[in-house]
């Protein structure tokens, strides 16, 4: 793998802490996408560690010591029990993982720092209190690059391997004249959280982890994407190639009708006015 500068999608000139997050989005530093080690971080956990980012983010997000607090209630969905949060918060204060430097440096990093859960009153109304981990907030600083990512999307995703690939590819989406990334092989399975020893073989690779992607971006981001083999050795697979492309305002359209049907809290009912005005401006 060669540790290249990365491109520059979403670039703020003030740094990724100084850009405005709209409610509902998530601003991610491009540093916490495309790490490597972090296999083990579950599906529940990655989406609960991208509320945490938004609930902290802010141009203070970096400061040493600053605490956040959030509801577990915001952070359970559609499940009524805490435990599944509980072992999501644990994993993410137990995971190191490596993330490259915009110079193409890189450096292991925890994703969480200490945590306090408080109960208030009987049943199970619970505060998550929680810090970044200090090893990350020097990072933070410094990112210049950054993802918006829509939460209601994020919620969407039935794999890891999506959200993962959604992640990727909203980092490089704003890039003008640039519509593909090549990755290798090796690298790109690091960066969906393919776990070590599974989907070996590349058409395992490619049924169970790829496709899939492939799949759930389609149908819930504003962006199609497709990946493609481009280089082998021999039989062994080693390049391959993300490429991307804007969706049309009917293919936006079309998406949404399908999916208020099937996600009812991807798609809530205050949404269709919005969306729609949203769209409609794009024209």
């Amino acid at each position: 793998m060669r540790d290249e500068p990365r491109p520059k999608s979403h670039d703020s000139n003030g740094g990724t802490l100084n850009a405005f997050q709209r409610r509902g989005e998530v601003i991610k530093p491009a540093e916490l996408i495309e790490v490597r080690g972090g296999e083990k971080i579950t599906l529940a956990a990655r989406r609960i560690y991208n509320q945490l980012l938004s609930n902290a983010f802010g141009p203070e997000m970096a400061a040493e010591g600053q605490e956040y607090r959030i509801p577990f209630s915001e952070l359970r969905g559609n499940h009524t029990s805490n435990d599944r949060v509980t072992e999501a918060i644990l994993s993410l204060m137990q995971t190191v993982v490596r993330v490259r430097m915009s110079d193409g440096s890189t450096r292991n990093v925890h994703l969480l720092g200490p945590t306090d859960i408080a109960k208030f009153g009987p049943g199970i109304a619970t505060m998550l209190t929680y810090e970044l981990h200090p090893k990350l907030l020097p990072i933070l600083r410094d990112s210049q690059i950054f993802a918006r990512l829509e939460m209601q999307i994020l919620h969407g995703f039935a794999t890891k391997y999506g959200m993962a690939l959604y992640e990727m590819i909203a980092k490089r989406i704003g890039l003008k004249h640039v519509f593909y990334n090549d990755f290798e092989t090796e690298e790109l399975r690091d960066y969906l959280g393919v776990p070590q020893g599974k989907l070996v073989p590349f058409a395992a690779l490619r049924r169970k982890a790829i496709e899939p992607a492939v799949a759930e971006v389609n149908a819930l981001a504003p962006f199609s994407c497709r990946v493609d083999v481009i280089e082998k050795q021999g039989r062994k697979v080693t390049m391959l190639r993300v490429a991307w492309w804007l969706k049309t305002v009917e293919e936006q359209k079309a998406q949404w009708q399908e999916q208020k049907g099937q996600q009812g809290d991807l798609f809530p009912p205050a949404l269709p006015a919005a969306f729609m005005e949203d769209i409609d401006e794009q024209v």
